[in-house]
């Protein structure tokens, strides 16, 4: 993964939410949103934070075993909905 943009918890939720994705439940350390890929349903929990997300936190959400987003597709996020 390339260099990751800074990003809050709260942007990060909002872009996934326009993305498809859905709020779940609020969860411990956040807000666990889930998306359908098939027979597959993909889940990760979101820091429901104002600051940036440490990198190693935004790294492992958009990881293999949560979104499988990668950098790559959260630019590709950030460009269709723009980072609010």
């Amino acid at each position: 993964m390339g260099n990751l943009p800074a990003v809050s918890g709260k942007q990060l939720i909002k872009l996934f939410k326009a993305d498809g994705w859905n709020d779940e439940r609020k969860a411990r350390h956040g807000i666990a949103l889930t998306k359908k890929f098939g027979k597959t349903t993909r889940v990760t929990i979101i820091p429901d934070k104002r600051g940036s997300l440490p990198e190693g936190t935004l790294r492992a959400i958009l990881g293999p075993k949560q979104t499988q987003l990668g950098s790559k597709g959260l630019e590709r996020l950030i460009e269709k909905y723009g980072l609010k």
